[in-house]
């Protein structure tokens, strides 16, 4: 039987990817057998080396605040507002994750926790390289290879890839779930506090024995 693929549309970066995290793996845990999950980094945000403006810098705390009104027990440590230097730049981010992957696929998921927990929790900032490569070592990376594979032209040409590949399903927010069944598409609705709604819509239209 032909499987299904789940797409998860993601940035790193993205508030809500970070308030969707538990959700998202309580869904993982409870998919059939028969549906593949692959993760495309959207690029939320280009490469910028400009301060992140100041009104941009409030509406995104505000966002922060939201997320832990909408998803109970999501935290953000708003120390980074005042520790670090915000850039509007994501694409950095993204390419840390193509980078770990090309090192093993378990590193995928590791990267970007991690780039999660630093942003997040430590007041850290994954729009900077340095950011990135300590990340690398702490989960464990050939921390020279990384540093070469994120500024490499294989990465680049994979993050417009995904890039491409999340637009042409007409994945445009984050988290976005595409479910492919053949070769149909269909969205999936975010639920960020339960899986059930979600899991109930792709056993509709996932083929069945």
């Amino acid at each position: 039987m032909a499987r299904s693929i789940l797409y998860f549309v993601h940035d790193p970066m993205c508030s809500w990817c970070w308030g969707f995290r538990n959700t998202f793996q309580q869904l993982l845990d409870r998919l059939p057998d028969t549906v593949e999950v692959r993760k495309l980094v959207g690029g939320l945000a280009s490469d910028s080396d400009s301060p992140m403006p100041i009104a941009m810098q409030s509406k995104l705390q505000q966002t922060w605040q939201h997320i832990q009104q909408k998803i109970p027990g999501v935290e953000f440590n708003f120390d980074f507002w005042t520790t670090c230097s915000p850039r509007r730049s994501t694409y950095p981010a993204c390419r840390a994750v193509i980078a770990a992957t090309r090192q093993g696929n378990e590193f995928e998921d590791k990267m970007i926790l991690g780039i999660q927990t630093a942003y997040y929790l430590q007041a850290r900032n994954p729009s900077d390289i340095s950011t990135l490569s300590a990340i690398a070592n702490e989960i464990g990376l050939d921390q020279s290879r990384f540093e070469t594979d994120i500024q490499s032209e294989p990465v680049e040409n994979e993050l417009h890839r995904q890039i491409k590949q999340c637009r042409d399903m007409h994945a445009s927010s984050f988290p976005s779930l595409v479910l492919q069944t053949g070769g149909i598409y269909r969205s999936i609705p975010v639920d960020y506090n339960s899986a059930d709604n979600m899991l109930n819509s792709i056993n509709e239209l996932t083929p069945t024995l």
